[in-house]
């Protein structure tokens, strides 16, 4: 079993940053695609942003290109999520997550994921 804990969220306002973070345990993720979504009440969950198994590739949301940027430390085993000039419309709950296919990972299907952590951000 593959437990992913997100922490980092919180309450900004527009034009700040925040830095989520994503732990993973149970098992090596070294192998993993892991990757963000974020989902507000109501709506579908949204694709935010991937990464592979290296680091060297990422893959993001038109929505967050050139604002957001995912890392990923595989000694670690944490995904990081560094969010600039955020947006009202970026508030959602952010969910981590983590499968051996991106494909997977890409439609919102991933085999694990975390339980979610609040970004508010105020006009």
């Amino acid at each position: 079993q593959v437990q992913l804990v997100e922490s980092g969220g919180g309450l900004v306002q527009a034009g700040d940053s925040l830095r989520l973070s994503c732990a993973a345990s149970g098992r090596t993720f070294s192998s993993y695609y892991m990757g963000w979504f974020r989902q507000t009440p109501g709506k579908e969950r949204e694709f935010v942003a991937a990464i592979n198994w290296s680091g060297h590739s990422t893959y993001y949301a038109d929505s967050v290109k050139g604002r957001f940027t995912i890392s990923r430390t595989n000694a670690k085993n944490t995904v990081y999520l560094q969010m600039n000039s955020l947006k009202p419309e970026d508030t959602a709950v952010h969910y981590c997550a983590a499968d051996e296919s991106f494909g997977r990972l890409r439609r919102g299907v991933s085999n694990y994921w975390g339980q979610g952590t609040q970004v508010t951000v105020s006009s």
